[in-house]
């Protein structure tokens, strides 16, 4: 596989203090989009991990999750998105008995405990479009808080299974798309190497939680998710 990221990548320039999950106000037009290379793989390097290893255009590690196997459809402990030197940021974990593939994000490490509803970050499911209603190209849909109920406050649109689909707000403004990867403009990677490209303004770890999640409920058949 050609190379994606410099040799370097286990710098990471820690913050003083922890990074937002709500979205940010204020869109500075001067700021250029967050590029950040998604790479399928977990940092766990040993055979049959299962996880991501994410980069900024820097070949700086930014996120990353580690998960040791992918044959359950029950994550007991949840998927925890960590920064790059292994900060728990969110918890993501599939709700009981859903019927349209929900999962749920929680701050930190709460989501590893029973935690209630109130201290959910956003859940996130399966969009309308599978189940022959609504906007066929609605892959998924996002609720912020504690209720996953009325108008969605994000809105995942396209193919995320072929890495073409882009995450739209509420008023329908563009957040943040998925693309594959290309090497010097010519080499198209395999899909386990996608673009992400984040708007400005818009929070990294909270669009990343989103990735993680599509990862889980789009480009596979629909199955009631039994476990939490």
């Amino acid at each position: 596989m050609s190379r994606i990221h410099p040799a370097a990548v286990n710098r990471y320039h820690d913050h003083d203090q922890d990074h937002p999950l709500e979205l940010q106000d204020v869109h500075d037009h001067r700021v250029p989009p967050s590029a950040l290379t998604v790479w399928k793989r977990s940092s766990m390097s040993f055979q049959g991990t299962d996880g991501f290893t994410v980069f900024d255009d820097r070949g700086i590690l930014t996120f990353r999750v580690d998960n040791y196997s992918r044959k359950n459809c029950c994550v007991r402990g949840g998927l925890v998105l960590m920064d790059g030197v292994g900060r728990a940021l969110l918890t993501l974990k599939p709700q009981m008995l859903s019927m349209q593939d929900q999962w749920n994000a929680y701050r930190g490490e709460d989501g590893c405990g029973k935690s209630p509803k109130s201290s959910r970050v956003f859940a996130m499911r399966s969009g309308s479009g599978l189940f022959g209603s609504g906007n066929k190209s609605e892959a998924a849909e996002v609720f912020m808080g504690a209720h996953a109920t009325g108008t969605p406050d994000f809105r995942i649109e396209g193919c995320f299974g072929r890495r073409n689909c882009k995450i739209r707000s509420r008023s329908g403004q563009l957040v943040a798309s998925v693309a594959r990867k290309r090497v010097n403009n010519t080499v198209l990677l395999d899909n386990d190497v996608f673009n992400l490209v984040v708007q400005p303004g818009f929070d990294l770890d909270l669009i990343m939680g989103f990735v993680i999640i599509l990862d889980r409920i789009c480009g596979k058949p629909f199955t009631p998710i039994l476990c939490s």
